[in-house]
C-alpha cells in the first residue's frame, strides 16, 4: 500500500488535474491566474520502476502507452479522480496516509509510485504546444504544493552553514559557555545579542563548504557576501521574508555599490540566486548552470488550481520567487550551528541558510 505526505500526494494530484484540464494555466507574482494565458498540454511523460509511460491527450481521451497494451481513459475519469484525491489530501490529519481508491486507479494507468527522484529538481515532464514559437518542447517542472506544510526552496544542511568571525572581543570559557547554553525561544538571536553586548562584531568569512561557495560565485562573484549579510540580518531582526530582507540590505548597502542611479543590485542578484536554486542548483553539488527543471514551477494552490511559472516568463517567475519565500531556522543541533567556537585562537559563529515558501 502506498503511503505519502500531502506534498507527495500532490504530485499525483497534479498529474490527474493537468490531464483533466488539458492546459497549463499561467500564474502571476501574487499566485493568481493570468486570464487567457495558458499552454495546451500534448502529453505528460512519467518514469516508473516498470518503464517509461506517455499520457497523451487526444480530444476527450487520455491514451496511455509504454506497456504491452495501450490504455484509453476518458478525461472525465481524471476529473473525477482529481477531485476525490484533492478532498482526501485536504481532509487528512496524518503525516503520511494511504488512499486505497486512488491507488487502485493509479495502478490501472501504470502509475505505481508517488514521488519523483529527489536527485533532480524535476517532478513532472510535460510536452506543451508553445503558441509563440509553434513548437512542442518537453519541459521539466518542479511541483510545489500549498496543500501541506510550506515547501522548502533551499533545504538546510551543513552545506548551507555560513561562518562569521567574531571580532573586537575576548571571552573566557565561562562566558562562551554562558552564550552557548542560552536556550530561549529565540536562542540564536539572543546569543548573538549577548555577544554584541560583550562588544563582539560579526564579520562574514565564508561558507562552511567550498562547493556551495563556488556555486554562489559562479552565479555572481559577490553573492556569498550578499547572502551572508542577509542571513545575519534574518537572525538579528524580525525580518524573514526575502522581499523584506532585500529591502533592508538595499538600504544598508553593505557592499557599497554605486547607488547614484538607483540600480537594484541586491534585488537582481538575489533573483538570479533564487531562480538557479529553484531550477537546479544544489549546495552539495557542483553547479554547471544547466537547469534540471527546464520548464519552471507548478504550484498546487489550496483551492486545487495549478499555476505554471514558466522560465519563458522570466519576470513573473522571478517576482513570484522573491514575493513568496522567506528564510527559516533549521535544527541547530542537527546542522551544528548557532554556537561560539574557537579555531586557531579566533572566535567564530555559524549561521544556517534555509529558504521556505510562505503559507
Amino acid at each position: 500500500m502506498l503511503k505519502g505526505n500531502k506534498g507527495e500526494w500532490s504530485e499525483i494530484y497534479a498529474l490527474f488535474k493537468l490531464l483533466a484540464d488539458k492546459t497549463l494555466k499561467l500564474g502571476n507574482e501574487n499566485v493568481e491566474i493570468i486570464k487567457n494565458a495558458f499552454y495546451p498540454i500534448i502529453k505528460i511523460l512519467r518514469s516508473e520502476s516498470n518503464g517509461n509511460f506517455e499520457y497523451s491527450i487526444q480530444d476527450n481521451i487520455v491514451v496511455i502507452s509504454g506497456s504491452n497494451k495501450t490504455i484509453k481513459i476518458p478525461i472525465q475519469e481524471f476529473k473525477t479522480k482529481s477531485l476525490t484525491l484533492l478532498n482526501a489530501i485536504k481532509q487528512s490529519n496524518e503525516t503520511t496516509f494511504s488512499i486505497p481508491e486512488i491507488e487502485e486507479f493509479m495502478r490501472s494507468i501504470n502509475c505505481i509510485s508517488l514521488k519523483a527522484s529527489s536527485s533532480a529538481k524535476t517532478d513532472i515532464n510535460i510536452i506543451i504546444h508553445d503558441q509563440r514559437t509553434n513548437q512542442q518542447p518537453t519541459l521539466g517542472f518542479s511541483i510545489k504544493s500549498q496543500l501541506g506544510n510550506p515547501s522548502t526552496l533551499l533545504n538546510a544542511g551543513k552545506t548551507t552553514n555560513f561562518i562569521y568571525k567574531v571580532e573586537n572581543i575576548e571571552l573566557d570559557e565561562n562566558k562562551i559557555e554562558k552564550i552557548n547554553t542560552l536556550d530561549t525561544h529565540s536562542k540564536i538571536k539572543d546569543r548573538i545579542q549577548l555577544i554584541k553586548d560583550y562588544g563582539g562584531r560579526f564579520k562574514f568569512i565564508s561558507t562552511e563548504q567550498q562547493i556551495f561557495s563556488n556555486n554562489l560565485i559562479l552565479i555572481d562573484s559577490l553573492l556569498p557576501d550578499i547572502v551572508g549579510e542577509m542571513i545575519y540580518d534574518f537572525y538579528t531582526s524580525n525580518r524573514s521574508k526575502i522581499s523584506d530582507l532585500i529591502s533592508s540590505i538595499e538600504n544598508l548597502n553593505p557592499i557599497e555599490f554605486d547607488n547614484s542611479n538607483k540600480h537594484k543590485f541586491y534585488s537582481y542578484k538575489i533573483k538570479r540566486f533564487l531562480t538557479d536554486v529553484a531550477l537546479g542548483m544544489m549546495p552539495s553539488k557542483v553547479w554547471t548552470g544547466d537547469y534540471d527543471a527546464t520548464g519552471g514551477y507548478l504550484i498546487v494552490k489550496k483551492d486545487g488550481e495549478i499555476l505554471c511559472y514558466h522560465v519563458y516568463d522570466k519576470n513573473e517567475f522571478e517576482n513570484y520567487l522573491i514575493n513568496n519565500t522567506k528564510m527559516d531556522t533549521a535544527s541547530t543541533s542537527r546542522y551544528q550551528f548557532g554556537k561560539l567556537y574557537i579555531d586557531k585562537g579566533n572566535l567564530y559563529f555559524k549561521l544556517n541558510l534555509q529558504i521556505r515558501f510562505l503559507k
